[in-house]
C-alpha cells in the first residue's frame, strides 16, 4: 500500500472537522490550482481547501460527513484525477455475493477509503484509498462484518508472501457423507420393498456430528451475518437444517420411538444430507476455482529461487533476493532467466512462450534483452541485471493479471444489487412459506419442510461466481497466449468492438526502416555523400526509427567524415534541426518543408514517385545566409527515402478482423502514397495519412462521431486503437479499448487496456474473440446462477420440492457455474502460423 500521502483526521469533537490530503495529477498552472479549490469548496461541508501546484498537493477540511468519494468525484469532474493509492486484502471466510456485499460495505465505512471492489472467486479485496489508511484499520473493519483479512503479498516483492489458497481437505465430505448413508438407506430401500428404519437414537447420533461438528461453519458464519445485521449463505443453510434437524427432535420427543417399521418419521436426513450436498459442493467449488487461477500459478513457477551471480570474477549461487541491479548472472542451457537484463556475452536461443505466447525460441546475442521466466535452450549466455523482483516483466505480468481478475466488470453491479436484498427477502419468502402451508391445511410438520427446501434452494453462491470465474478463465487464459487485459472493464468492452484503428510504423510494419533511396538535386555521388553525412550528424542522438536506418546506411558507406550538430532538438511531428559549422540545418517531413517554405520541383517530382511505391520520405533543408549575416530562402539540400517491412501477421489480422465483422482503418504520420502502398496490400478499409502524434486521439473522436457515429453494421461505433509508441499514448486512452504492442514503449502500454506480448497483429482478432467468448460465459453463468432461484424458490414455495433435492440443487449450482467458467481453459488463439503453429490445422474449441 503507498505510502506516498497521507490523511490525517482531526480528531476533534469541538469541530468535528477532518483533514484530508491527497495528490492531484494533471495540473499544469496557477488557473489549474483555481479550478481545483473551487470544485472542492463546492462540496458540501468542505471549509477550507489549499491546492499547491509545486507539490500537486490538496489539503481539504470538511465535515466528517463528507465522504472521500465526494472529494475524488468533485476533482474529476473539474477535469483532474487524484492520484489512486491502493491496498489489497485476502480475505477469508466468504461463501456467497451476499458476504460480497457485507465486505464491501465494511471497507467503504472506513474513512479514507474511497472505492472498494471485493471478488469471491479470487478471495481479495481492492481498496482505493484517499491517503494512506493503516493496514490494521482495514483488517479491523473486515473482521467487525465477521471475516478475516491479511494483507496480499505482491509476487516478487521480496516479502514473505502470504499462503496459497490450500485446498480444503476430502475428509469432512467423505464422513459427512458416511454417516449420511444409513439414515438414507431406507429411501434406498424402498424401492425395492424393503421397510425399514434405524431406531431414533441411532439417527440422533448420527446426524448430530453431522450437524454441529462438521456442519459448524454454516454456524459460524451465519452468527457473524446475524451480529451485523444481515445475511449470507451460511445463515440460510444453518437455518433450514437447524429446523428440520428441531422438527425431528421434536416428532421423536412427542411419539417416541420403538425402533422398527412402527417408528415415527424424523427428518434427521434431510439435515445431515444438505449439509453434506452442501460442503460437497463447496469442496468442488473450491477444486474449480483453484483451477481458474492456474494461469497466475504458471506464471509464478516461472521464477527461480536463486541465481548464479559473478562478482569479483568468483561465480557464487545466491538467493534472488540478493541479487542487485548491476549483477552479472551465468545462464546455463536449460535453466530460467531469473533476472531481466542485457546480453553481455555468448549467444543461445530462449523459450518465452509462457511469458509471451510466442512458440518459438527466440535467438538472444549481446546487446539483447531477456525477460526473468525464460527458459535458455542451448547456449551459455553472461546477463547483466536491470530489473529484479516486482520490477521484472514476470512480475508485471503477474501483477497485471492478478489486478483484471480481481476487479469486478460493469455487469456485476446488477448482481451486487440483487446481492444486497437476496437474503432478507428469502427468509420473508421462507416465513411466509411456513405460515402459509401451516394455516392453510394445519400440517405444520409439511409447513417445516417446505420452508426448509426454500432456505435451502435459495443459495446466492451461484450469483457471486458468475462473473469473476468467467473473468479469471478469460484473462488466465489469454495470457497463456501473450494477451495481457489489464482490466476487466477492457475485457468487457472488447466483445463490442467493431472498429480497430492501427498505427503504421512498429505495429503493422516491423519498425525497422532502411534507407531505400537517396536523392540530391544533381544527384551525383559527392552530394549525395554530403546529405548522409549531414542527416547522420542531426539524428546521432536520435532514437527515432529513421535515424537509425540513417546511422545504419552512414556506418556502410566508406569515406564519410563524421561531422557534429550542435543544439540538435527534435521537433514532434516534424522532425529534427541543429546547426552544423554554424549552418541551421533541417530535416523532417514535407510538410515542414513547405511550413519552411523549402521547395524544389526536382525533387518534388521524384517523391511523388517514390511515396506511390510506398516509402517514407525525409527532406534535408539549411538555411541560407546573405554576406550581411541576414537569413535568406531555405535550400532544399537532398530526399531520403525509407522503406520498411510489413509484419508476416499484419495481413492475416485484417483477414481475421473482417471475419468478426470489424471495420480497419490505419492512423499515420507518414505520407499519403506510403499509407496508401500498406492500406493496399493489407486490405485495410481506410487510411487516414499525415497526421501529427497530437492529433491521433482526435481522429478516433472524429472517426467515433463520423457517419452518425455507426459503424457498417449499422451498431455505434467501439473503437480499438492498436498502436505502440509513445505518440500512439494519446490514441491509446482515447479509444474505448487500448490494444498495445509490448514491442513497444512503456508509456504505450501503461494507456492501454491490453497489451500484446510480441507484435504480432494478428493477436487482435484473438483479444477480441477472447473477450466475445468471456462476455458469452458471463452471460451463461447469470442465466443459470437466476434461473436456479427463479424455478427453484417457486417449486420449494409450492412443496414440490424436498430439502434433500433443494441441497443437490443448490450445491449444483456453483459447481455448473465455475465449471462452465472452466470451458473457456480450451480457447486457442488463432495467432499467425508464424507465431502459434500449434494451432495449425485445428479450431478453437470453447463451449
Amino acid at each position: 500500500m503507498s505510502t506516498a500521502t497521507s490523511s490525517s483526521p482531526l480528531n476533534s469533537a469541538a469541530s468535528g472537522l477532518r483533514e484530508w490530503q491527497f495528490d492531484i495529477e494533471g495540473m499544469s498552472c496557477a488557473s489549474c490550482v483555481g479550478r481545483v479549490e473551487k470544485a472542492l469548496k463546492k462540496v458540501p461541508g468542505v471549509s477550507t481547501v489549499s491546492v499547491n501546484l509545486a507539490t500537486e498537493h490538496a489539503t481539504t477540511l470538511a465535515a466528517a460527513e463528507v465522504l472521500p468519494a465526494q472529494l475524488v468525484a468533485a476533482v474529476e469532474k473539474a477535469g483532474y484525477s487524484v492520484k489512486p493509492h491502493h491496498a489489497e486484502l485476502d480475505i477469508t471466510g466468504m461463501s456467497c455475493a451476499s458476504c460480497v456485499g457485507r465486505v464491501e460495505k465494511a471497507l467503504k465505512k472506513v474513512p479514507g477509503v474511497s472505492a472498494v471492489s471485493v471478488n469471491l472467486a479470487t478471495e481479495r479485496a481492492s481498496i482505493s484509498l484517499l491517503g494512506d489508511i493503516p493496514t490494521p484499520t482495514l483488517i479491523a473493519a473486515v473482521a467487525r462484518a465477521g471475516y478475516e483479512a491479511s494483507v496480499h503479498q505482491e509476487p516478487g516483492s521480496g516479502a514473505t508472501t502470504a499462503p496459497a489458497r490450500v485446498l480444503p481437505v476430502w475428509w469432512p465430505v467423505a464422513l459427512a457423507a458416511l454417516l449420511s448413508l444409513p439414515l438414507i438407506a431406507p429411501m434406498l430401500l424402498m424401492p425395492f420393498g424393503i421397510e425399514w428404519q434405524l431406531p431414533a437414537l441411532w439417527q440422533w447420533l448420527l446426524a448430530t456430528p453431522v450437524q454441529f461438528w462438521l456442519g459448524r461453519r454454516f454456524y459460524r458464519a451465519g452468527w457473524s451475518a446475524l451480529k451485523a445485521r444481515t445475511g449470507n449463505m451460511d445463515l440460510l443453510v444453518a437455518l433450514g437444517t437447524s429446523a428440520a434437524y428441531g422438527l425431528s427432535l421434536y416428532q421423536w420427543w412427542m411419539h417416541g420411538d420403538g425402533g422398527g417399521r412402527h417408528a415415527a418419521h424424523l427428518y434427521f436426513e434431510s439435515a445431515a444430507v444438505v449439509i453434506t450436498l452442501v460442503l460437497l459442493g463447496k469442496w468442488l467449488e473450491s477444486r474449480a476455482k483453484r483451477q481458474t487461477t492456474a494461469a497466475i500459478a504458471a506464471l509464478n513457477a516461472l521464477r527461480p529461487d536463486q541465481a548464479r551471480v559473478r562478482r569479483d570474477g568468483v561465480e557464487r549461487m545466491l538467493p534472488l533476493a540478493e541479487v542487485k541491479i548491476g549483477d552479472l548472472v551465468l545462464l546455463r542451457a536449460g535453466e530460467r532467466v531469473p533476472v531481466d537484463g542485457l546480453v553481455r556475452e555468448g549467444s543461445s536461443h530462449l523459450d518465452e512462450s509462457l511469458l509471451t505466447g510466442e512458440s518459438l525460441p527466440l535467438e538472444k546475442q549481446p546487446g539483447d534483452k531477456v525477460a526473468a521466466g525464460a527458459i535458455n535452450a542451448d547456449g551459455v549466455l553472461l546477463i547483466e541485471t536491470t530489473a529484479i523482483g516486482a520490477e521484472t516483466m514476470l512480475a508485471q505480468i503477474v501483477r497485471m493479471v492478478e489486478q483484471a481478475q480481481a476487479a469486478k466488470a460493469p455487469i456485476q453491479r446488477l448482481v451486487d444489487q440483487v446481492s444486497a436484498v437476496f437474503v432478507p427477502v428469502v427468509l420473508l419468502i421462507a416465513l411466509a412459506t411456513l405460515l402459509g402451508w401451516g394455516l392453510a391445511n394445519g400440517d405444520w410438520q409439511q409447513a417445516v419442510l417446505n420452508a426448509v427446501a426454500v432456505l435451502v434452494i435459495a443459495c446466492p453462491c451461484a450469483l457471486g461466481l458468475a462473473t469473476p470465474t468467467a473473468i479469471m478463465a478469460g484473462t488466465g487464459v489469454a495470457a497463456r497466449h501473450g494477451i495481457l487485459i489489464k482490466d476487466a472493464e477492457a475485457l468487457e468492452i472488447a466483445h463490442k468492438i467493431n472498429l480497430a484503428a492501427f498505427d503504421k510504423t512498429g505495429t503493422l510494419t516491423a519498425g525497422k526502416p532502411r534507407l531505400s533511396a537517396l536523392h540530391t538535386p544533381a544527384d551525383d555521388a559527392a552530394t549525395r555523400n554530403e546529405v548522409l553525412t549531414l542527416a547522420a550528424a542531426l539524428q546521432a542522438n536520435s532514437e527515432h526509427p529513421l535515424a537509425h536506418a540513417v546511422l545504419a546506411a552512414a556506418e556502410q558507406t566508406e569515406g564519410l567524415k563524421a561531422l557534429h550538430a550542435d543544439n540538435a532538438r527534435s521537433m514532434p511531428g516534424r522532425g529534427i534541426e541543429g546547426s552544423i559549422a554554424g549552418v541551421e540545418h533541417y530535416l523532417g517531413s514535407g510538410r515542414w518543408m513547405k511550413e519552411l517554405q523549402a521547395r524544389s520541383p526536382q525533387l518534388e517530382a521524384l517523391a511523388q514517385q517514390l511515396e506511390q511505391q510506398g516509402n517514407t520520405l525525409s527532406w534535408l533543408a539549411r538555411a541560407e545566409t546573405a554576406p550581411d549575416g541576414s537569413r535568406q530562402a531555405m535550400q532544399l539540400l537532398g530526399l531520403l527515402a525509407f522503406g520498411d517491412s510489413i509484419k508476416p501477421g499484419a495481413a492475416e489480422a485484417m483477414r481475421a478482423l473482417r471475419a468478426l465483422n470489424i471495420g480497419t482503418v490505419m492512423l499515420t504520420g507518414d505520407n499519403q502514397g506510403s499509407a496508401r502502398q500498406v492500406a493496399l496490400q493489407l486490405g485495410i478499409d481506410d487510411f487516414r495519412a499525415n497526421i501529427l502524434p497530437a492529433d491521433k486521439a482526435a481522429a478516433i473522436e472524429a472517426l467515433r462521431v463520423g457517419k452518425a457515429g455507426t459503424h457498417a453494421s449499422g451498431k455505434p461505433r467501439v473503437i480499438a486503437m492498436v498502436g505502440d509508441g509513445i505518440n500512439d499514448a494519446p490514441a491509446l486512452a482515447a479509444a474505448d479499448v487500448g490494444i498495445a504492442m509490448s514491442t513497444g514503449t512503456d508509456v504505450a502500454m501503461q494507456a492501454a487496456g491490453i497489451t500484446l506480448m510480441h507484435g504480432d497483429p494478428a493477436l487482435v482478432a484473438d483479444a477480441i474473440d477472447i473477450s466475445r467468448r468471456t462476455y458469452s460465459k458471463i452471460r451463461q453463468n447469470l442465466f443459470w446462477a437466476f434461473i436456479y432461484n427463479l424455478i427453484g424458490i417457486p417449486l420449494a414455495v409450492s412443496g414440490l420440492l424436498n430439502p434433500m433435492l433443494a441441497g443437490a440443487a443448490m450445491a449444483f449450482s456453483s459447481v455448473s457455474v465455475v465449471s462452465n467458467a472452466l470451458l473457456l481453459r480450451r480457447w486457442k488463439a488463432a495467432g499467425s502460423k508464424h507465431h502459434q503453429p500449434q494451432a495449425q490445422g485445428s479450431e478453437r474449441k470453447t463451449s
